[in-house]
């Protein structure tokens, strides 16, 4: 039986962080993708904690962590996880990271590599490939009151004209519209900051061990971003699992477990 999750908060330089936590022995701290927050990881770490202790924040201006009015990016992230952990006196921890928190996981990594023994990835963000910028026009132009306007227009004539795509746009629109912090650091900046905050010229001073999980029904963009960091950071390994759908986490949480707790084990035996 998985051990009761323990809910906790702290006042930090930027704002308050909520996190969730439970277990003991060698601590992961699990970092949440861009449209979610710490509760993508309740079904993961109920498979971990009875191995290890398990942290999870909801990133500054996430969930249920505050939403300071303040400039946000990958450097501020960063900034408040290593004094949150400092604040906890964790000292070594393994990361594991999605989507914008693998990012964040990499970024730290980079700036402590002392303090990380090990990171877990799974589509990461943070480097430039095909069909990025793609990405990054339509996400500001979904975002406009117009396109909004126009959409939901030719949504009403549903019967006469196909709609899958239409539906699928508003539905991206409206995430978009939810997540407001998680556009601004994807979005919303000027793209010569976004570029200065990828890694691909930083990866491969990234010395530790690195862990990328691949479903073997991930969209190609999501592969193109697993590949890119498999072949940039010297200690990657790459290693596809099986999946039935698109959500590796959702679906497959024990062959995730599987996965990291066998990297875990074997950074411990490689310690010593």
């Amino acid at each position: 039986m998985p051990l009761p999750l323990r809910n906790a908060r702290i006042r930090l330089t930027q704002g308050q962080i909520f996190w969730r936590e439970v277990g003991q022995g060698d601590t992961i701290v699990f970092l949440h993708g861009a449209w979610e927050d710490s509760s993508q990881w309740v079904p993961l770490i109920g498979r971990l904690s009875a191995q290890y202790h398990c942290l999870a924040p909801d990133l500054l201006g996430f969930g249920e962590s505050e939403q300071p009015n303040i400039h946000y990016s990958i450097g501020l992230e960063v900034a408040s996880l290593a004094e949150h952990l400092d604040a906890l006196k964790l000292r070594r921890v393994y990361v594991v990271g999605v989507s914008l928190g693998g990012w964040i996981a990499a970024s730290y990594a980079l700036k402590y590599l002392e303090q990380v023994e090990g990171i877990v990835l799974l589509a990461p963000e943070g480097v430039q490939v095909e069909g990025m910028g793609r990405r990054w026009w339509q996400a500001r132009l979904l975002k406009q009151p117009i396109v909004g306007w126009v959409l939901r227009s030719l949504y009403t004539l549903r019967k006469i004209l196909p709609y899958r795509a239409i539906e699928r746009l508003l539905q991206q629109r409206q995430q978009l519209l939810n997540s407001p912090i998680a556009c601004a650091l994807l979005f919303q900046r000027r793209r010569t900051e976004l570029r200065s905050e990828q890694l691909q010229e930083q990866l491969k001073w990234l010395k530790r061990p690195i862990l990328i999980l691949q479903g073997e029904q991930d969209q190609a963009d999501l592969k193109r971003l697993n590949h890119a960091y498999a072949q940039l950071a010297p200690q990657a390994r790459l290693q596809q699992l099986p999946s039935t759908s698109m959500d590796l986490l959702a679906t497959q949480p024990d062959i995730v477990a599987q996965a990291i707790r066998a990297f875990v084990e074997k950074g411990r035996e490689e310690r010593g």
